[in-house]
Order: structure tokens, then C-alpha cells, then sequence
């Protein structure tokens, strides 16, 4: 998976299509992706008064596919898709349409 946390996405299948957000969390062994505003969904807590737990409905990103969220391109705006291109020892991102390197929020 080349998408990381921070990027920010499209979602390009599902209920909440052409919608697009900043990803929160990757899972990369169940290969999904959770993105603010987008798939969500309702929990019925519990009151608890051990952690400080009010109880009620609350309402929280659920995860969707990696597969049907596409890269925005920070230049252009637009989706692109993602290849990789070494650059001395190191290994860089690149979108495949305006072909610019992708920073990464660590480097």
C-alpha cells in the first residue's frame, strides 16, 4: 500500500463517493484505511464511571478498502495513481501524472 497517514484522498467508490479527506489511520494487514468525515458510523456506549465515560451515541470514522480511495495530487488537486522511484539509497514517491515527488510528513 503507498497511501500513508496524512495523505489526503479521494474516495472513488462507496456511499460516500467524490467525497475527499485526510487519512487517520492504515491497517496493512486488513489493507483499509480510516479518513476524517468519511464512513461514519454510530457506537451505543455504556455508561462509565470508571474512565470518565458519559455514555450516549457516538459518531466515529469507520475503515473502508484502500482500493477505493485514490491519491490527490498535491500540485493539481486531481487523483492520480502512485509509483516509486529510488533517489540515491533512498526510495521517493511519485505521482504518475505530473510526475512531482511526494514529501513524506517524517523526512
Amino acid at each position: 500500500m503507498r497511501i500513508k497517514t496524512g495523505d489526503k484522498v479521494l474516495v472513488i467508490k462507496g456511499r460516500d463517493r467524490g467525497k475527499s479527506g485526510v487519512i487517520t489511520a492504515v491497517d496493512l494487514i486488513k489493507n483499509r484505511v480510516k479518513i476524517d468525515g468519511i464512513n461514519m458510523i454510530k457506537r451505543h456506549l455504556k455508561k462509565n464511571t470508571r474512565a470518565n465515560n458519559a455514555g450516549g451515541i457516538v459518531e466515529a470514522p469507520g475503515s473502508i478498502n484502500a482500493s477505493n480511495v485514490m491519491l490527490l495530487d498535491p500540485g493539481t488537486g486531481k487523483p492520480t495513481r502512485l509509483g516509486a522511484h529510488t533517489m540515491g539509497e533512498k526510495k521517493a514517491r511519485v505521482t504518475k501524472t505530473s510526475n512531482t515527488v511526494i514529501e513524506d510528513a517524517k523526512n
